[in-house]
């Protein structure tokens, strides 16, 4: 197992933070000692067939692995800094072996029963760290696709729920849906000229 010093440790990082629509997902990977996988970095390094193939591996090879999540009636409710540090609680919560310390990607380390760090960049420097970007990344893309197919027009499975262009355009032409974050500027915009 992948430990510093005797200690079990895991890696978290969240996807989804700046957009405008779907939830803010989070994952967490405790890395094996021996998993070999080669290529770890950023998520947002990556073309999406390598991601989607590092994320098959790290969920085959790793020790554990969780995701967790929150809304966007919760973003809206408590706002995208509290709702991340929330997915991230929720993905630990679900992890079923639990570490001693944990190395999150950021400056902000949520509130975990156990010690850890907040990594500025770390998702770049940390293998257990960039393993939890990958896995989040497609996880959320996964679900966007849905989303595109619930919610059609909106372009959900080409941008992520990122503010583009062309999602403001149809932010504009459509309204906002469910799984818009209202208290996002490009959405409250939208809804004050639609409304």
């Amino acid at each position: 197992m992948n430990s510093y010093n005797g200690q079990l440790v895991a890696g978290i990082d969240e996807v989804g933070r700046g957009c405008i629509a779907g939830p803010v997902v989070a994952a967490i990977v405790i890395l094996g000692q021996d998993a070999g996988i080669v290529g770890l970095t950023d998520s947002k390094k990556l073309t999406s067939t390598r991601r989607e193939d590092l994320a098959r591996q790290i969920r085959e090879l790793s020790v554990a692995w969780a995701v967790g999540r929150a809304e966007p009636s919760e973003i809206d409710r408590i706002n995208i800094l509290q709702a991340s540090l929330l997915a991230m609680q929720r993905a630990f919560a679900a992890l079923k072996i639990h570490p001693d310390w944990v190395k999150v990607d950021g400056n902000r380390l949520p509130k975990l029963p156990c010690n850890g760090e907040a990594i500025v960049g770390g998702d770049l420097i940390v293998s257990e760290i960039s393993a939890a970007s990958i896995v989040a990344k497609v996880w959320r893309d996964a679900e966007m696709g849905i989303l595109d197919a619930i919610y059609p027009g909106y372009g959900f499975a080409v941008h992520k729920g990122y503010p583009t262009p062309a999602h403001k355009s149809k932010l504009i032409e459509l309204g906002a849906s469910p799984v818009h974050r209202r208290s996002f500027a490009p959405v409250s915009r939208s809804i004050s000229i639609l409304g």
